[in-house]
């Protein structure tokens, strides 16, 4: 099904966290009025009051007359005809399950999860597909080099906005650029996807070779060897003519693998330094998408059978339990 506006679409914006913040923050900037849906009654009642998310990003102030928060999921949906979807991906399901909304398959769709839907060992793309219904051509992607503590501080970003309707990923671009987010758009919805959700297991690595102890030079290595990695997974799974050098692969790679706002990496810098991964998922208090990525990689790799050592690496010692220190001692021998 295809659907066109003559006029601007109505936004909306699901989830309560950073990234949902910081995006709501961004489509303020060209949009009269921006839907917003979280769970959070409190953070709602303090959202209305005070103008800005009391638990996460807390110095982005919102216009309030520019937007309405709400708990009520089947509001936001019924009011918007684009849906930036940002909760995160251990909670999706869930909330989908939770709410059962109508008319999701009637909207235009564009993900911000960047993680694995694991009850399906799927992609959010495939998920909103086969799940929810919505037709590929209204499934897009919103995705990085980009953290949400730097939109917050409006400092120099890029976005890369992925669907196979190039003038929707136009029309999403569009109401995410400002003085300070340069915005481009690409067709692959799939690789740029899986790409999202690769790096946050490679920014694990990174993190527990940082625990461990590894220096920069290792880490360079290690993330030369990340990039190749990434490419090979993609062209196994989805062979189109790609150049992962570029911002949406490569810059969101490395940015997520070396920043100090990359909670994949701190998540495991801690499992490096020794924390288990339940002590270290309480002691962060926010969702590490690698740590789930990790396993639904893991089980889409059991049908496609490419070569991706690192991510294996990582599966095995937050999964099996293998001690970091022995993993990445073998996982040395395989690198150059």
């Amino acid at each position: 099904m295809d659907i066109s506006f003559d006029s601007q679409p109505r936004i909306g914006v699901l989830g309560g966290g950073s990234w949902a913040t910081a995006l709501v923050k961004l489509l303020c900037n060209n949009s009269e009025q921006v839907n917003w849906w979280m769970r959070d009654k409190n953070a709602i009642e303090h959202i209305r009051s005070f103008g800005h998310n009391p638990h996460y990003i807390q110095s982005i102030e919102f216009d309030r007359s520019k937007i309405h928060v709400t708990d009520e999921l089947q509001h936001v949906i019924d009011q918007s005809d684009y849906l930036v979807i940002a909760i995160p991906s251990a909670f999706l399901h869930e909330t989908i399950q939770q709410h059962k909304p109508t008319g999701l398959d009637q909207k235009v769709l564009f993900s911000a999860i960047k993680g694995i839907i694991n009850e399906f060992d799927s992609i959010p793309a495939r998920y909103f597909n086969k799940q929810l219904g919505t037709p590929y051509e209204n499934i897009g992607l919103i995705c990085g080099p980009c953290h949400a503590e730097e939109v917050a501080l409006e400092k120099l970003s890029y976005l890369t906005i992925g669907c196979h309707d190039q003038e929707k990923a136009q029309i999403m671009a569009n109401l995410l650029k400002c003085r300070y987010i340069k915005t481009n758009t690409t067709e692959d919805v799939f690789g740029t996807e899986l790409a999202a959700i690769l790096k946050n297991v490679y920014a694990v690595a990174a993190g527990i070779c940082h625990g461990l102890g590894y220096g920069d030079n290792f880490q360079a290595v290690l993330i030369s060897s990340a990039i190749r990695e990434i490419e090979s997974f993609l062209d196994t799974v989805h062979e189109i003519h790609r150049d992962v050098k570029n911002s949406a692969y490569l810059g969101d790679l490395l940015v997520t693998a070396y920043s100090p706002y990359s909670r994949n990496r701190t998540f495991g810098t801690m499992v490096g330094k020794g924390y288990s991964v339940k002590w270290a998922t309480i002691e962060m208090n926010m969702v590490a998408e690698g740590y789930y990525a990790a396993r639904g990689i893991h089980q889409i790799n059991k049908k496609f059978q490419a070569n991706i050592p690192i991510a294996e690496a990582v599966y095995r010692i937050l999964y099996d339990k293998i001690s970091p220190t022995m993993e990445m001692r073998i996982l040395t021998d395989k690198l150059s």
